[in-house]
């Protein structure tokens, strides 16, 4: 099951548990219960401190149990956690065998201080990179707190459940038999979304923390080169971000990061966190920007209002904040967003094997997507607003030898279909005939560029008429003091390497404005 490789590198993290450890499983006469019996017993032979048992107890099978020896310590997977949660079943021994977390210590004792029974079950697919981060942090906090308890499920292998519970997304989260969340969290999150007075602490917190001399609002590529190149000059510096890593967290394979043959995002925006940390940063996560207060309004310092009502200051900004995907805006698009509609190919396309999907843009990541999506659902139907695809030859010609697949150019989505609990198709209007169509189908996958994360500036500095922040040569604003990079800009060529380069940019911009301010204004705060 695991190579010589993997298994010594297995060993050596096992040589870290303190506290038994028993592996117990409840398996079918099934392969994939066979697989998960080799590797359970592979497990235990590197470790004379865990053992392996078979008893069946578990409706879901094949599955099995991590349990500290003599506790009620312990986490489920229900599945194989090969593929991205390989990780996840690592950490997982670990923790359940005594091994400190290296979250923060306030976080920790604010899970172990929770109060009531939380009994969690995440839907996964093994080819989601967004999954591992929530599979983690429940196993985490099902270790922390024994009123807590986790379960992770395989969804391609519990077919009938995930049909029956309408799982649609991955990763999908039930609290006590009851939709909980979907999408990546971490334990920040969802520990705020349990502890209702998590969010007024936080804003008390931040209200105390001094003027910053550049302020980081975002923590993207961009975000995170600007925090770095800031704080090797020796300055006060701050990070603000919705969730540190940005639009990188979502992306899954990076193979033009020059020197960097190939990369996933998660693992790339965990390199970020790990970079700026190295400095004196103050990193402040899950904090959404709400309101630009530029320093001639603010008494001389510019402020940033978050949404949870604290109030950041600082001499200077960089403006980081990104942008996400962009929606089709059409009736019937929210309805059924995650029961149906998906924008993320890797992690949902899964749950529909066999099944009938569109995909909505002719661009690479359209095309793209549409090739992955070929080798696991019955048919793709691609459409294209242009006359052409517009992805690169390359694609188009992969595309092109795909059976299962056929492309719609001239073709503008005007309507999303469902029955009321998920997808049944879709009506697109023929841009040359404007006769209406129907396709019939269960997921619609949209892959239609990006749009800027800048609502919240209306009004306090200069837009393109697309949203994006205008910034000149230095990435400075139409407001004196602050800064801007990255896709959220007029930036041409929204690239991982660019946005670095121009946060960098950005920073040294704001440094070499501080260091011309009059003394007066330097010293101030």
């Amino acid at each position: 099951m695991l190579d010589a490789n993997l298994k010594a590198q297995l060993k050596a993290y096992l040589e870290r548990v303190t506290q038994p450890i028993e592996l117990i499983a409840s398996l079918d006469d099934g392969a994939k219960s066979r697989e998960l019996a080799e590797l359970l017993e592979e497990i235990a032979g590197l470790s004379d401190k865990i053992t392996y048992a078979r008893r069946d107890d578990d409706a879901r099978r094949p599955s099995f149990e991590i349990r500290r020896g003599g506790t009620d310590v312990h986490v489920r997977f229900a599945g194989l956690p090969m593929g991205h949660e390989f990780n996840s079943l690592v950490l997982a021994l670990l923790q359940v065998g005594g091994h400190p977390s290296k979250e923060a210590q306030d976080l920790i004792e604010q899970v172990q201080a929770l109060e009531g029974d939380y009994h969690f079950e995440t839907y996964f697919s093994l080819t989601c990179q967004n999954c591992p981060d929530v599979v983690q942090a429940l196993n985490l906090m099902s270790v922390l707190n024994p009123r807590i308890t986790h379960t992770a499920i395989d969804g391609a292998l519990f077919q009938r459940e995930v049909d029956e519970r309408k799982v649609m997304a991955v990763p999908s989260t039930f609290l006590n038999g009851q939709p909980f969340a979907q999408g990546r969290m971490g334990i920040a999150e969802i520990v705020a979304k349990l502890d209702s007075g998590a969010s007024a602490r936080d804003a008390e917190k931040i209200n105390a923390r001094k003027p910053f001399d550049v302020l980081v609002v975002g923590g993207g590529p961009a975000g995170a080169a600007a925090a770095i190149y800031a704080a090797r000059k020796g300055i006060r510096t701050g990070v603000a971000a919705e969730r540190f890593g940005g639009q990188v967290l979502d992306t899954m394979g990076i193979e033009n990061f020059i020197s960097v043959s190939h990369t996933e995002g998660p693992k790339l925006a965990a390199a970020l966190e790990t970079h700026v940390k190295d400095y004196d940063v103050d990193i402040m996560n899950l904090q959404t920007a709400a309101k630009l207060a530029p320093a001639q309004m603010a008494g001389g310092l510019t402020e940033i209002h978050m949404a949870n009502g604290a109030v950041l200051k600082s001499k200077t900004v960089v403006i980081a904040t990104g942008a996400r995907w962009r929606q089709m805006n059409v009736p019937g698009e929210n309805e059924y967003r995650n029961k149906g509609v998906a924008y993320c190919p890797h992690c949902d396309g899964p749950l529909f094997k066999g099944k009938r999907v569109a995909v909505i843009g002719g661009g690479n990541s359209g095309v793209e997507a549409a090739i992955d999506l070929a080798g696991i659902v019955s048919h793709v139907t691609l459409i294209e607003f242009d006359s052409q695809l517009r992805a690169d030859a390359v694609l188009q010609k992969k595309l092109a030898s795909l059976p299962n697949v056929k492309v719609i150019v001239s073709a503008q989505t005007t309507e999303v279909h469902g029955d009321g609990q998920k997808v049944s198709g879709l009506t697109y209007k023929d841009r040359n005939s404007g006769e209406l169509r129907l396709v019939e189908l269960e997921g619609i996958f949209v892959q239609i560029g990006l749009v800027p994360n800048t609502e919240w500036l209306k009004g306090t500095l200069a837009l393109s008429p697309r949203g994006e922040i205008e910034v000149d040569q230095r990435g400075e604003t139409s407001v004196k003091g602050v800064f801007a990079a990255g896709d959220a800009t007029t930036t041409p060529y929204k690239q991982i390497v660019i946005a670095m380069g121009e946060g960098s940019k950005a920073a040294l911009s704001a440094f070499d404005y501080l260091i011309r301010l009059p003394v007066e204004e330097r010293e101030a705060a």
